[in-house]
């Protein structure tokens, strides 16, 4: 499969391409599209050309390669590593933005020299059109972090451990997880585990047969048998009363369990997804909660990062969650309101952003959210709208994106640009935008 140089024959390649069902590009080394099979095409760029283009430039609308925009570039570090390499990227498709899977294999010529690289691109089922409804959207490299860590493990049955602050959209993580397993036409159940009482507990989450206590008048179904085959979403996992957590760990450990009142060993074929903001690890240490529990649960964990340190993913957030709570209503936000949104620190990270916009839309008679309508005042001599713990929230934050005199900024500044997004307090890839926007190299 070589011609008269030793490189691999195109032709045969490009064949090679047209057998495969999921949408596959052949690039070389300098990003160039040398072909795409008919699933490309047809799923991804509705019949456009793309023969000859940059695959950045087809994918995410860049004028330079991933890397240089903020971005980890799976030819880059397939030209390091000379393996296959494996990354997940938001890309433009003719639906909208969307979660795709990139898995980069090299093609080496007869003196093992790479020369092409096959790329499959394999979206996230569901990852735009339930996600982005609901607010799991982002395109941050913290947001992006977690969703390949998400991506990654949803195909397996392995335990996952959510971990983060409160209202940083757990349940919506463990949602995206379903959906991309194998499990996503069985059933999700969802388990507050802070809202149960230890008496209850363990008929809650394993059923009761009748007369196991005192009002059991009826056999129960418990909520693990209610997600036979699906998954079984355990909120606030570190809730959960020591008496309750040996039982839970038997059900990990052999995928058994009995009802309250039976002795009956029923089997469970569930996959466990677990969540908390608590320091579990701590808790380990301090008795309260069953190390060999936490390690069951923490086979695969994943951090879900706080609003604060998701920078642009603020104003994404905001017109996605406003379009919802806005009843219909065409609203929009202001440039002063826009500018206090990304500067505000969110102690109640996603949930808080939304109850702030649910606010400002019955404050609002107008069609544009302001500043005015925000629970922290920004208007001089209004001090009363600015509630105690949230006092000076904005004076440390350093300068937002609208106020940096970027031309006057590079004019002076002598480094890399991964030093100056540093010195601004930006990403890399939203100083790439901004560069972008004012058509500066």
């Amino acid at each position: 499969m070589a011609d008269n140089n030793g490189s691999p024959q195109l032709s045969e390649l490009v064949s090679f391409l047209q057998t495969l069902p999921e949408p596959h590009i052949l690039c070389d080394r300098n990003y160039r599209i040398i072909a795409a099979n008919d699933a490309y095409r047809a799923s991804w760029l509705d019949q456009q050309e793309v023969v000859g283009r940059k695959c950045y430039e087809v994918s995410h609308r860049y004028d330079v390669p991933c890397d240089q925009a903020g971005e980890f570039c799976p030819l880059q570090r397939s030209l390091r590593s000379g393996q296959r390499e494996r990354v997940l990227h938001l890309h433009h498709t003719p639906q909208g933005e969307s979660f795709e899977n990139i898995e980069l294999s090299p093609i080496r010529d007869a003196s093992g020299e790479i020369v092409y690289y096959i790329e499959k691109l394999e979206p996230l089922p569901g990852a735009r059109s339930q996600a982005h409804a609901q607010g799991l959207i982002g395109r941050s490299p913290a947001f992006v972090r977690m969703m390949e860590m998400v991506a990654r493990v949803a195909p397996s049955d392995a335990a996952v451990l959510l971990q983060g602050e409160s209202g940083t959209g757990k349940e919506l993580v463990a949602g995206a997880i379903h959906r991309i397993s194998k499990r996503a036409d069985q059933p999700f159940v969802a388990v507050d585990c802070s809202g149960l009482p230890e008496t209850l507990f363990e008929s809650e989450l394993f059923g009761h047969e009748r007369g196991a206590f005192t009002g059991a008048t009826a056999r129960k179904t418990g909520l693990v048998e209610a997600a036979a085959g699906g998954t079984l979403f355990l909120d606030e996992v570190g809730d959960i009363p020591l008496s309750i957590q040996v039982k839970l760990l038997r059900l990990l450990e052999t995928g058994t369990y009995r009802r309250v009142g039976s002795p009956e060993l029923r089997k469970a074929e569930v996959r466990i997804v677990s969540a908390t903001h608590r320091p579990l690890a701590e808790m380990v240490e301090t008795g309260s909660f069953r190390q060999d529990l936490f390690y069951r649960l923490n086979i695969f964990p994943i951090f879900l990062p706080p609003l604060r340190e998701r920078g642009d993913d603020v104003l994404l957030l905001a017109e996605a969650l406003l379009a919802r709570v806005a009843a219909g209503r065409p609203l929009g936000i202001s440039a002063d309101a826009r500018a206090w949104l990304s500067a505000y620190a969110y102690p109640g990270n996603v949930r808080e952003l939304r109850n702030l916009l649910e606010r400002a839309c019955l404050l609002c008679d107008g069609d544009e959210i302001r500043p005015e309508h925000l629970p922290v005042g920004m208007q001089a001599g209004r001090p009363d709208l600015v509630p105690s713990h949230l006092a000076g929230a904005t004076a440390s934050r350093p300068a937002l994106p609208a106020e940096v005199d970027l031309p006057a900024v590079l004019r002076s500044f002598r480094g890399s640009r991964k030093a100056l997004a540093a010195h601004l307090g930006w990403s890399e890839r939203t100083l790439y935008r901004r560069l972008k926007a004012l058509g500066l190299k």
